[in-house]
């Protein structure tokens, strides 16, 4: 597909693309049908958007961006996986392209953020609930869509990503190309720098060490 989607960017042609199995979690498959670089290379493709919704609130949002973007193709990346309905989520975050989900800090100053897209989003609200318990202030964006974000004015992004806090940890289910932009250059990035491998999602999440306690061990790291 993505040499016509290419095309369709190229010609401003305003498609909406309805991707499924989005990561390793489908699983039994195996590494040829498990899309590790597609995320980022679809980014780095101009006037394109790639949105990686993680629950019903957020791909009710990224369809109403497509919807509404008739000069450039929209992605919707889809898990094959059930994923929960998650406290925060919002339609009119997703037009931001981020935004926090929860958030116990005050004064825009938290200790740590956590930076999630789509089934991993729920994998950072996890990480998140486990370090409150141990005290931190702990802000979770959804980065849903990296070009609608990128968009946005300074002061939003700021009031998103405040550049004094440098300690942030970002998981996606894909490759780590790219995510220094957001978690700057003493942040940790947690993705799959390699092809996958065919086993029960579950047990490939944990192998490759897409986890809450993945993410734990990063943000005490920092």
């Amino acid at each position: 597909m993505r040499a016509a989607m290419r095309i369709s960017a190229l010609c401003e042609a305003g498609v909406i693309y309805v991707m499924t199995h989005d990561s390793i979690g489908l699983g039994e498959d195996g590494p040829t049908h498990q899309p590790i670089e597609h995320l980022i290379s679809f980014r780095a493709m101009p006037n394109i958007l790639m949105l990686r919704p993680a629950d019903g609130n957020e791909t009710a949002g990224a369809y109403k961006v497509a919807v509404l973007n008739r000069k450039r193709p929209s992605v919707l990346a889809l898990s094959r996986q059930k994923l929960p309905q998650l406290a925060g989520t919002s339609i009119e975050g997703v037009e931001k392209g981020g935004y926090i989900i929860s958030d116990n800090s005050s004064g825009n100053k938290p200790d740590l953020i956590l930076i999630g897209t789509g089934s991993e989003l729920e994998i950072a609200a996890k990480a998140a609930d486990e370090l409150r318990k141990e005290g931190k202030a702990v802000r979770v964006v959804s980065l849903v869509c990296w070009e609608l974000f990128d968009e946005q004015s300074d002061e939003f992004k700021e009031s998103v990503f405040p550049a004094a806090v440098t300690a942030r940890v970002s998981i996606e289910a894909g490759a780590t190309l790219g995510w220094g932009k957001y978690i700057g250059s003493k942040g940790k990035a947690i993705g799959i720098d390699r092809f996958g491998a065919s086993a029960p999602a579950g047990r490939i999440y944990k192998e490759f060490g897409i986890t809450a306690e993945s993410i734990i061990a990063a943000a005490k790291s920092l």
